[in-house]
């Protein structure tokens, strides 16, 4: 199963902090070909569209927001909010995104990772969780990490909060361990 618009993807989630830090990492990002970054901050719904908005402003890179039923294009930035999952049409991969109550993160980190994991082994998947409170992405992290993907996490210095980079480090195997500007440079080095 080979995606042929699709052959790699960064996966970037993050809470508490973040979003100083995606901009950073949006900012240095070189025009994408043929790699799909998807990030999963959490944000209030609301919020989402303007900072959306603001980042496009500084992206060499188109930024939209994921869609029910949306086709995931390469060399395309998109960010995920509520329930966001990945289906496979065809030899497409599009979005299915829903609003739930019984989530208490918007969007879901664990969700959007673990819906990445069947097809790890047909894309080349870098796996990265930035700083935040708790553990949501921890546990896709550490799928995708097995799935074969490569998985990256920050140091302790450099997380605004270490709550998520502190359980990545414990808990998914061979994780790599950087400050944010390694994070970067590493993940502008995979998109090249």
């Amino acid at each position: 199963m080979k995606h042929s618009a699709l052959n790699k993807i960064v996966l970037i989630g993050a809470s508490t902090g973040g979003p100083g830090q995606i901009e950073k990492i949006i900012r240095s990002l070189p025009p994408l070909s043929d790699t799909t970054v998807i990030i999963a901050q959490h944000m209030a719904v609301d919020f989402i569209p303007s900072f959306v908005k603001r980042l496009q402003e500084h992206s060499a890179n188109p930024i939209l927001m994921a869609i029910e039923n949306s086709t995931i294009k390469a060399a395309t930035v998109y960010f995920c909010h509520g329930i966001t999952t990945i289906k496979r049409d065809g030899y497409e991969l599009s979005f299915k995104v829903e609003s739930s109550q019984e989530y208490k993160y918007n969007p879901d980190i664990n969700t959007v990772f673990n819906s990445f994991v069947p097809f790890a082994s047909a894309i080349d998947i870098l796996a990265v969780i930035l700083t935040g409170i708790g553990d949501d992405g921890v546990e896709g992290c550490k799928q995708l990490a097995m799935a074969g993907s490569r998985t990256i996490t920050q140091n302790e210095e450099s997380a605004i909060v270490d709550g998520m980079p502190s359980r990545a480090r414990k808990e998914v195997p061979n994780i790599e361990i950087s400050s944010i500007e390694t994070i970067r440079d590493k993940i502008k080095g995979f998109c090249s």
